[in-house]
């Protein structure tokens, strides 16, 4: 799904679907395609904010922490440039193929049209399952915070979790139309705290903190730059560094999505290199940066860091602890609340893409009917309702450890990010067949590196739940951790059931791509003509026609 989709449920145009409107009770399609697109009325400054300020989320936030914990600053340095450089190559194949569109589709759409209709169908449940994780996973991170100024027992966790469904549900429903206004103000105050943070945290390694103490590297030397082995020994230092990738892989979670939000506005033909160079060099900076720095302010024995049973105080961020070491009161209170407003922004946003997903997926035929009906207000509210029913698995916090079952949320979304690349790599190896099928040439954009870096990625994307494999099976583990093992890799069964399961129940083959309709990409989009119907003209920004907005964020921003 597109990063459109992610700040309300309205938009102008629908990807390609073969579900015929008149069989729709209500013509849920028909109304649909009728509406504003909410995105659309956003300003590109507007757009890249939002996807600077999305890809901040709790991997950063609170994953950080136990990662350190479990591998040592070095493990995270190097899992993030590794996992980094596969979301560049992922963004540079969805972008060639996302801006080759001659009308806005959603990756399980280019899936139907390269791969056929059993991918594409996996690929929107698979989404949907995502973000349904995803909701109880943030969730569960607020209790965490929550923890960090008093214990909670039973009751009072359930009353917590009541209070945060009851905000996101409600934001859903009764402010749908404004969530992408309001997403825009809070990612420009989630940039606004982040660069603060790695200012803050930049200050108090070179020691100018109150305890004025020049950190340096000082703690890559004592404990280590490797957790948990010794760091002679060089399989010690690879199971250290395949420990990082689950959080590491969690910590990038929806870039392709949010790289993707320029294509679905004015001329995303002409925005796809901006948003794919954009994308990755701000969320690389964001991630790389942040893991050193906080790497250098904090020793990964710091007991704090781990989400154990036994450690009350486990729900800290690692920014809150990097400030406590350094004896400064009062800011970790105030850090604690700015993370737990983005945790809560963040599960909306993900029950907002999940209720869209399901919405969808009943418009394609692939989901009950009903799913597709809206209110007078557009909302699709048996879609949301039937989210918000599944979002109660975060009351599992109630009888379980919430770190531990935070960890397994972890888990989960870290397989089905991974699957998700590895369907977008797919397509765009399908896609560049096709077009010397056609003998389609000079497209919009092109990823620099072609097939040979979708299949390197493609190669990557395939080891990582080798890695995992290997990390759990660490010989100085003892009793294997069952529930760590089921939610590594519950994804891979569910998406080859879903395959192979829509195929002998649906039995529809790919046509030939001989036989499929080609977008000319010599052709105008859709999306690079005005509302009405006219030519958009894109001239060259001036100071003359660029609002002040523009011309008040510096061009490294935008």
């Amino acid at each position: 799904m597109s990063q459109h989709e992610s700040s309300g449920y309205h938009s102008s145009t629908l990807p390609n679907t073969e579900s015929n409107p008149e069989s729709n009770p209500g013509n849920a399609k028909a109304e649909h395609e009728t509406q504003i697109s909410t995105y659309g009325a956003l300003k590109p400054y507007q757009l890249t904010v939002i996807a600077i300020g999305g890809s901040i989320n709790t991997g950063l936030m609170i994953a950080f922490g136990n990662a350190l914990s479990r591998s040592g600053p070095a493990s995270i340095l190097i899992s993030h440039t590794f996992v980094g450089l596969i979301v560049f190559l992922v963004l540079c194949a969805l972008g060639e193929v996302a801006s080759s569109s001659s009308e806005p589709s959603t990756v399980p759409s280019h899936a139907v049209q390269f791969c056929g209709p059993s991918l594409g169908f996996t690929l929107g449940w698979i989404y949907w399952l995502k973000y349904m994780v995803v909701i109880p996973n943030q969730l569960t991170a607020g209790t965490m915070l929550v923890k960090f100024w008093r214990d909670l027992r039973s009751g009072e966790t359930a009353a917590y979790i009541t209070i945060f469904l009851a905000i996101i549900i409600g934001v859903n429903y009764k402010f749908s139309r404004l969530l992408s206004r309001f997403e825009f103000f809070l990612s420009s105050f989630k940039v606004i705290v982040v660069v603060g943070l790695i200012i803050l945290s930049l200050v108090l390694v070179l020691g100018g903190g109150p305890d004025h103490q020049r950190k340096g590297f000082r703690y890559w030397k004592r404990p280590g730059a490797f957790a948990n082995v010794d760091n002679k020994t060089a399989m010690g230092i690879i199971y250290a560094v395949f420990r990082a990738v689950p959080s590491t892989t969690f910590s990038y979670l929806g870039t392709e999505l949010l790289g993707m939000s320029l294509l679905h506005t004015q001329s995303p033909r002409k925005a796809a290199a901006r948003a794919v160079k954009q994308t990755f060099y701000r969320i690389l900076a964001f991630n790389v940066l942040f893991v050193t720095l906080l790497g250098m302010a904090i020793p990964y024995d710091e007991d704090s860091l781990a989400l154990t049973k036994d450690n009350p105080k486990s729900a800290a961020s690692a920014f809150v602890v990097a400030v406590q070491l350094a004896h400064i009161s009062t800011v970790p209170h105030i850090l604690n609340a700015f993370i737990l407003v983005f945790v809560l922004s963040a599960a909306s946003r993900a029950l907002c893409m999940a209720t869209r997903i399901l919405y969808e997926l009943s418009l394609d035929k692939n989901a009950p009917s009903f799913l597709s009906h809206t209110d007078n207000k557009g909302v699709p509210v048996y879609a949301l309702g039937v989210c918000s029913v599944s979002a109660s698995l975060t009351y599992l916090n109630i009888s379980n450890a919430p770190g531990i079952l935070w960890t397994y949320f972890v888990n989960m979304v870290t397989m089905f990010n991974t699957l998700t690349w590895t369907s977008i790599l797919i397509v765009h190896i399908a896609f560049v067949r096709a077009c010397k099928i056609h003998h389609i040439d000079g497209l919009p954009f092109k990823a620099p590196f072609g097939v040979i870096g979708s299949s390197i990625a493609l190669v990557c994307c395939l080891l990582m739940p080798i890695m995992r494999g290997i990390e759990l099976s660490e010989p100085n583990s003892t009793n294997p951790n069952i529930g760590a093992i089921v939610t590594s890799f519950l994804g891979i069964p569910l998406y080859f059931s879903l395959v192979l399961g829509y195929k002998a129940v649906a039995k529809k083959k790919m046509p030939p791509i001989k036989a499929y309709p080609w977008a000319n990409p010599n052709t105008q989009s859709v999306h690079d003509t005005a509302p009405g119907g006219t030519e958009q003209i894109n001239n060259p920004p001036t100071q003359e026609n660029t609002p002040w907005q523009d011309r008040a964020i510096p061009v490294w921003l935008i």
